[in-house]
């Protein structure tokens, strides 16, 4: 290798290397759908005067900000007039770099949902979206100065509580779940008349199309999915819903792998999880029956996936799982909290905390940190111990999960963003 390669090579890794210790928040609960970080100095609790920042953003909405180096990206809605808005904070300052507002029309909702709750996700070059309305289901990138890259609409949108579904990146692709209610049982504001289902991949560079995998259309998923390692080598996309159940798709084809499709037979709300060689997903209602299916893949091979087990005492339904080694955190929307060894669905304790939740918990080193309804953040052990670390109320309603990067924990409320620096 000559001085010039051996430079060129060195540089790399060097940007390698950098990329990886700042370990960016990229989409839906950061670093591949995990909600898992490393960062050493995130304080467990802090008073109103400790907040490195505080903005009021404009309208409201429960998505989930995400981080690019010294960018702090994050949707919202308008009521009058109807417009949704993407914006670029200043990290460190919280100072708007940029707003774009993109006029929408307003329709039937749950009530509990918001115009803006998809999290948006981001790379090196941009920024992605989607949002919907019952006529259009609306995917976009914008560059990082606010600039227009590409736009996509992926035709009528059929739910009747509205969209909740976050892009992910996946290489050089945006993957969106696009599985919607089965249009004859939603009619009128709610949802168009003609919805199709499918999943979609897409280019980073411009949109165009990669792969597009029809679905069957039953009931609308708002799972978000995730990448598996597979133990030959490769990937694969691990989704749920209710009308799929739990499977893994070929991120280059977009060619089903495996799928176990009765293993959830309820909405899923929540994103899965991967732990112990379990796939694991969710389902439920707001009526309850929600439980948790832990799911032995199959492979593309022919190998059949396996039901090994569920767990139907105090699952979850809209907030999502978190695993972290072989302990698997149930946060449920009650407000019941329980540690379960992940092979088995054991038991390690499970403890009433109060309140009602629709983020989903991230873990900081060894604390697990959740949003409840009411805008009060609880900050818990992550072990397999029961230990209460802290509690901070910001006082607003909040649906969002937090985001952590560079040092700093963002924590968003309907309509303010805040920030909390790391201790050194």
């Amino acid at each position: 290798m000559n001085h010039r390669s051996l430079v060129a090579t060195l540089v790399a890794l060097c940007v390698v290397f950098s990329s990886a210790s700042a370990q960016e928040w990229t989409r839906f609960r950061g670093p591949n759908g995990t909600g898992i970080s490393d960062d050493e100095t995130i304080p467990v609790t802090w008073g109103e005067n400790d907040y490195a920042w505080k903005v009021e953003l404009p309208g409201r909405g429960h998505s989930s900000p995400v981080i690019w180096g010294d960018k702090v990206f994050l949707t919202s809605a308008l009521d009058e007039p109807s417009q949704r808005v993407v914006m670029c904070l200043d990290a460190a300052t919280g100072k708007t770099i940029w707003e774009r507002r993109f006029d929408y029309k307003s329709h039937k909702k749950h009530n509990l949902n918001s115009f803006a709750s998809p999290t948006p996700a981001v790379d090196a070059q941009h920024v992605y979206v989607s949002w919907s309305m019952p006529e259009q289901l609306t995917l976009m990138a914008l560059k990082h100065d606010g600039t227009d890259a590409w736009k996509l609409d992926l035709g009528e949108f059929v739910s009747q509580h509205s969209a909740g579904n976050s892009p992910i990146v996946v290489g050089d692709m945006v993957v969106l779940v696009n599985e919607q209610d089965d249009a004859e049982k939603v009619k009128g504001d709610g949802g168009g008349e003609s919805g199709v289902s499918s999943l979609h991949a897409v280019s980073c560079k411009d949109g165009s199309t990669i792969w597009q995998t029809p679905r069957t259309s039953a009931t609308v998923t708002y799972s978000t999915p995730m990448v598996r390692e597979l133990p030959g080598g490769g990937t694969e996309l691990l989704f749920n819903s209710q009308a799929h159940g739990l499977g893994g798709i070929d991120p280059k084809t977009g060619k089903v792998n495996w799928e176990l499709s009765d293993a959830l037979n309820k909405r899923s709300v929540s994103s899965p999880v991967f732990a112990a060689g379990l796939a694991f997903g969710t389902c439920g209602s707001g009526g309850g029956g929600n439980y948790i299916a832990a799911v032995r893949p199959g492979d593309a091979s022919g190998k059949k996936p396996e039901l090994v087990y569920k767990v139907t005492e105090q699952a979850n339904y809209v907030p999502s799982l978190l695993a972290k080694g072989n302990l698997l955190f149930v946060w449920s929307d009650k407000g019941i909290v329980s540690c379960l060894d992940a092979p088995t669905g054991e038991v390690k304790w499970r403890e009433r905390i109060g309140g009602n939740y629709f983020g989903s918990p991230i873990c900081i080193g060894d604390r697990l940190y959740c949003f409840a309804a009411d805008g009060e953040l609880v900050v818990l052990s992550a072990t397999d111990k029961f230990k209460e670390l802290g509690r901070i109320a910001l006082g607003e309603t909040a649906h969002s999960t937090p985001a952590v990067a560079g040092g700093r924990l963002f924590l968003r409320t309907e309509s303010h963003l805040y920030c909390v620096a790391g201790k050194k």
